[in-house]
């Protein structure tokens, strides 16, 4: 598997909805198997892109919390 980004979305400072809004729109932009990569500062987004990818059919790479910073790698169904 490919592990190289090509689209980076950073939300931080945004609040629900706006990150998942920002990520629906930046998906929809990418080609089938590309890989983005979220950074998010929104607590709500551990609740939200896990539920966004599996609704959408997209492949949840990872996530993971540094601090209050929030990491996603999705790849686009």
């Amino acid at each position: 598997m490919d592990d190289t980004v090509d689209h980076t979305l950073d939300t931080s400072g945004l609040f629900c909805p706006e990150p998942v809004m920002m990520l629906h729109n930046a998906v929809r932009d990418l080609a089938s198997g590309s890989l983005l990569r979220v950074i998010a500062t929104d607590p709500s987004t551990q609740r939200d892109i896990p539920k966004f990818c599996a609704f959408l059919g997209h492949e949840l790479v990872a996530a993971n919390q540094d601090g209050d910073r929030f990491c996603y790698l999705i790849r686009k169904g």
